[in-house]
């Protein structure tokens, strides 16, 4: 039988942002100067096939440091960030451990210490449980920060000094949907103090654009990414707000859902920052296995921003 015909547009930028790929170095970095194992408390990005790749390497993935049993082992903080009460436990315990915190993560946190010393009440926008939301809530004492998730939650808010509020923002958040809640908080407290820089990352933001241009002029999107990766999530709902009603979120291959893409003719593809180009290729070849493709790229290409390393691994 003759293959129908799919013409795949890629999006660009898509896939790796330099976070992920800084806090991956520091795991591989750290196996190569320390030796097996590096134990990492939470998954150092969202995607089970990268974490099961360092697993293969030697790492040992933790939820908390009383997993880790005593000894000189490093221990790797994951790309999300993690409460101040983390590092202060692991010092406590004599741990040599290592931040692969996102600098982007981390300029969030500062901002909300400087808030905090000039006496503001904060608020975060951001969604409740995901591990930066409570890393960035970690970083003061309790009550300090204010988590808003919706524009209804903006609505109710009440501060208790609308002369003396400022708000931060989780960095994968929908760039549209973080847009709408701020404009509630500035029509509500006028005098709220605003990020020095937008905290929603360059990433999150070019993945988001890409998206919102091809979903448009296609039949359906692949987003590849992991469901706990909320700026994959993110590109899902953006992709069909953008016009593209078949947009989903597929992990690997394996897991499409064939039945959902009957009938295409024109596909778009992208992947969450946490999501290696490797299984965008993989995807690739599973649709050249049914269709007859031909492959084009959309977009600004690469970016080129790069995270310093910390600088016990420098050297290595």
């Amino acid at each position: 039988m003759t293959k129908p015909k799919l013409d795949i547009t890629l999006c660009a930028p898509r896939g790796f942002c330099a976070g992920v790929d800084r806090a991956i170095q520091i795991v591989e970095l750290a196996l190569e100067k320390y030796g097996a194992p590096v134990y990492v408390r939470h998954a150092i990005v969202h995607n089970k096939y990268v974490v099961d790749g360092l697993r293969q390497k030697g790492a040992v993935f933790v939820e908390e440091l009383d997993e880790i049993p005593p000894g000189d082992a490093p221990v790797v903080f994951s790309a999300h960030g993690v409460p101040k009460a983390v590092p202060a436990d692991a010092k406590a315990r004599n741990m040599f451990f290592l931040d692969a915190t996102c600098p982007l993560v981390s300029k969030v946190h500062i901002e909300a210490n400087r808030h905090f010393n000039e006496g503001r009440e904060i608020v975060l926008i951001g969604h409740a449980g995901h591990v930066e939301v409570i890393g960035t809530m970690g970083q003061l004492p309790a009550g300090a920060i204010t988590l808003i998730e919706t524009t209804e939650d903006a609505e109710a808010y009440t501060p208790r000094d609308p002369g003396k509020l400022a708000f931060v923002t989780q960095t994968t958040l929908s760039v549209d949907d973080t847009s709408a809640i701020v404009d509630v908080l500035r029509r509500r407290f006028p005098a709220i103090a605003l990020p020095h820089k937008e905290d929603i990352c360059y990433a999150t933001t070019n993945r988001q654009e890409a998206v919102k241009k091809v979903a448009p002029q296609v039949d359906a999107i692949v987003v590849v990414g992991a469901p706990e990766s909320s700026n994959s999530v993110r590109l899902v709902e953006v992709a069909r707000r953008a016009g593209c009603e078949r947009a989903v979120l597929v992990e690997r291959a394996d897991a499409i859902d064939w039945s959902q893409f009957e009938g295409i003719r024109t596909l778009g593809i992208t992947a969450g920052a946490s999501a290696p180009e490797t299984l965008v290729d993989e995807v690739i070849e599973a649709f050249a296995q049914r269709f007859d493709i031909s492959v084009s790229a959309h977009g600004a290409g690469r970016e080129t921003i790069v995270f310093n390393l910390p600088r016990e691994l420098r050297v290595a």
